[in-house]
């Protein structure tokens, strides 16, 4: 049987260049009307048995050149188990990947995928639940829903979402089981926060970006967390309608989930460099980070990116926009591509389930900031009651 390699399916990206018996040379296909290419996708047929060499040989000039070292791609059997292939080596702008499959077709990727259609079934599943009520915010360019759950029915308004940038998978896997742990109602935690809390979820900002296989940006090549500032119905109508929805229910916390492609940890980047940052806003950032710290070992404070100056935060990013726009705590969640160096895994590498984990310590962390989030919700209140009448 010949070996075929294919991506023509939801979320999948690979071009072939070239094939040779057991060894095919690929490129990563760049985003619709962009630069950025890394995320990659594919599946190959007819190998089972053979000694495969497969190299992507357009990395050198990828989004994120400094992630491919150290790095190991996932394969799966079943697109279920995602285990790393411990033969990924890299070189000369060039991944090597060696494996010698079990079975006539296997799945290969950059991140264990999560598809549209797992999507679907994620929302659709979690509305079905007691207490859960859902709404579309609006419509991407290539007419798909930016899907909105709402869970809890307390004063302080939390907004959780995720995959403005597509090829981070492991952003909407995080989702995945923060939305298992709101809904767990034996969970003491969950109660407590669904009582005290009203949950604001978008599992998928960019669905357009997801299907295509994009890395970094929607169907019209925007990257949507450098639009935040001034969204347009014409280039990045998903940062506009959760923009508009988030005016209507201002947050009082919000949480901008990604992966980086460099960094081989966990870590939160924050709003420091806002115009208008208060040391309310920056004592909460710190609590959270130092409680996370704390709950969950697969999370550290000591890497991560350079702090701008104060006045010179990127404001077309979302987590400094919320910031200032609402004097809430916001913060970018950043999971890695290759692992937690500091608590690595041979086998899995930083994974879905370890996402899902880091969700479930990011609620927790949440839960023992409650008491200072609403005192932070009452000292906004009166210091715009002392405005209005003054």
């Amino acid at each position: 049987m010949a070996l075929t390699i294919s991506s023509s399916f939801d979320a999948g990206n690979i071009r072939v260049i070239r094939q040779d018996g057991d060894s095919a040379d690929l490129e990563i296909v760049t985003d619709h009307l962009s630069d950025f290419y890394q995320w990659f996708y594919f599946r190959v047929a007819g190998g089972a048995g053979r000694a495969l060499t497969l190299r992507i040989t357009n990395c050198a000039a990828s989004a994120y050149p400094h992630g491919w070292p150290d790095y190991k791609a996932v394969m799966s059997l079943d697109r279920e188990d995602w285990i790393r292939l411990s033969d990924t080596s890299y070189s000369g702008g060039v991944l090597t990947m060696k494996l010698t499959p079990p079975q006539d077709l296997v799945w290969i990727a950059y991140f264990a995928p999560y598809s549209m259609e797992r999507h679907h079934d994620l929302v659709t599943q979690t509305t079905a639940l007691p207490g859960v009520a859902y709404r579309s915010l609006g419509k991407s360019l290539d007419g798909q829903d930016i899907d909105c759950l709402t869970i809890g029915e307390g004063g302080i308004n939390v907004w959780l979402y995720a995959r403005q940038h597509p090829g981070e998978s492991m952003a909407e896997w995080w989702m995945e089981g923060a939305l298992e742990k709101l809904t767990d109602e034996d969970d003491p935690v969950t109660r407590v926060l669904r009582r005290d809390c009203t949950f604001h979820v978008v599992p998928n900002m960019n669905p357009d970006g997801s299907r295509r296989g994009h890395l970094r940006t929607n169907a019209a090549g925007v990257n949507l967390n450098r639009e935040w500032h001034a969204p347009s119905a014409e280039k990045s109508p998903e940062v506009l309608s959760v923009r508009n929805a988030m005016d209507e229910v201002p947050p009082d916390f919000a949480m901008d989930v990604h992966g980086d492609e460099a960094i081989p940890a966990n870590f939160l980047a924050g709003f420091e460099g806002i115009p208008s940052l208060s040391d309310g806003q920056l004592r909460l950032f710190n609590l959270f980070s130092e409680t996370l710290e704390k709950v969950s070992p697969d999370f550290q404070r000591s890497q991560g990116y350079e702090i701008p100056p104060p006045g010179h935060a990127n404001m077309s990013m979302s987590t400094t926009q919320l910031a200032e726009r609402y004097g809430c705590v916001s913060m970018t969640l950043e999971m890695p591509f290759k692992d937690n160096f500091d608590l690595p895994d041979e086998v899995y590498g930083w994974s879905p389930q370890r996402s899902k984990h880091l969700a479930y310590a990011c609620l927790d962390a949440l839960h023992a900031l409650l008491p200072d989030l609403k005192a932070a919700q009452a000292e906004r209140a009166r210091a715009k009651r002392e405005k209005v009448s003054a």
